[in-house]
């Protein structure tokens, strides 16, 4: 395999570096940091702890992240709204207290830093406009909403910038939904229809302005999805610098997405991992499928830890807080493994 070596060199995270997805157990957001910054020392990330409610749910939560949008809680789910309201204040409030949090555990912390705000795909199928219907149904909404999101990233990083001075920044986007966007696969708010597919190279030119704005801020991008169908290359094209995925989801049918996405630099947050309590086998053995799919690929071993980092398959917010602080470990000893041993 001929990749590209510099590349690999100037990867924020370094060889062999293992990284939480984001959500966490619990409601206590010191706890939550404290446990997060003392696991993944090599690329610790903002947590978020949805168990909190309403705000501080991944689409609460980067609903107020927006600049001049705002939006509310409806029985429905998060609707837009003409100005912030009490639901927008509190998603504000717990972020703020969420990065208070983090900063106190990551004094003189250098190196990757990774927070992570909801893609504009899955906030267009996710939020509401004022008539019930999903943002994703308006083409003018969805690039609204992306022009939206842009800015409001481009703060938040500047933000984590001044409060961790010593950090890079990587960005995170959730896409859970993403492959149904494309697919058509999106239900309507009566559920009796679908939403019409999402055109793939509109949906990439969205991406590829949010990789702009990560970009801009020196922050390498990746993009998360725990879906099945994670449109490797069309990321790849966007600008992603990393793709986040269950592991177990994969099919051989993705195999030359992926071996073109290693090749072109990509790396693979491979969630070998699983999210929810269980009895964890072995650290090499959490790795085995993606050794397999390396040699499968035609990979070269030793770029296995350059382009691989160990993470959950998915959020950890519906494990119980030890088995979250075991899995991290877990994945942490897990890359370890892989770049102890390459073959």
């Amino acid at each position: 395999m001929s990749h590209n070596s510099e590349n690999s060199k100037s990867k924020v995270w370094g060889a062999g570096a293992a990284t939480g997805v984001g959500s966490m157990p619990g409601e206590d957001a010191r706890e939550a940091a404290k446990t997060v910054t003392g696991s993944l020392e090599a690329m610790p990330h903002l947590p978020e702890l949805p168990a909190r409610g309403p705000g501080a749910d991944m689409i609460g939560r980067t609903a107020g992240l927006l600049v001049d949008v705002y939006a509310h809680v409806e029985p429905s789910g998060w609707r837009i709204s003409d100005r912030p309201g009490r639901d927008t204040r509190r998603a504000r409030a717990w972020l703020g207290e969420d990065l208070d949090a983090l900063e106190e555990f990551t004094q003189g912390h250098e190196g990757a830093l990774k927070v992570s705000a909801v893609g504009p795909w899955t906030l267009a199928a996710s939020l509401e406009l004022r008539g019930g219907e999903a943002a994703l149904s308006d083409a003018g909404a969805c690039r609204d909403l992306a022009a939206s999101l842009a800015e409001g990233l481009r703060t938040h990083l500047a933000d984590l910038r001044r409060r961790v001075p010593g950090a890079r920044p990587v960005l995170q986007l959730d896409e859970p939904s993403l492959p149904a966007v494309l697919a058509g696969h999106v239900r309507t708010a009566s559920g009796y229809r679908t939403h019409r597919a999402v055109d793939r190279a509109v949906v990439e030119g969205a991406l590829r302005e949010l990789a702009a704005v990560a970009k801009e801020a020196g922050a390498p991008l990746v993009v998360h999805s725990c879906a099945p169908g994670v449109p490797f290359e069309l990321l790849r094209r966007a600008g992603a610098d990393a793709v986040s995925f269950d592991f177990s989801l994969l099919t051989e049918r993705e195999d030359d997405a992926l071996g073109e996405a290693v090749e072109a630099g990509t790396t693979l947050f491979a969630g070998v991992v699983p999210g929810v309590d269980g009895r964890l086998s072995d650290p090499a053995g959490s790795v085995m499928g993606v050794r397999t799919l390396w040699r499968r690929l035609g990979l070269t071993p030793g770029t296995l830890s350059e382009f691989v980092v160990v993470t959950p398959a998915c959020g950890l917010a519906g494990a119980s807080p030890a088995y979250a602080r075991a899995v991290l470990a877990h994945c942490v000893r897990a890359a370890k493994s892989l770049a102890d041993n390459p073959e």
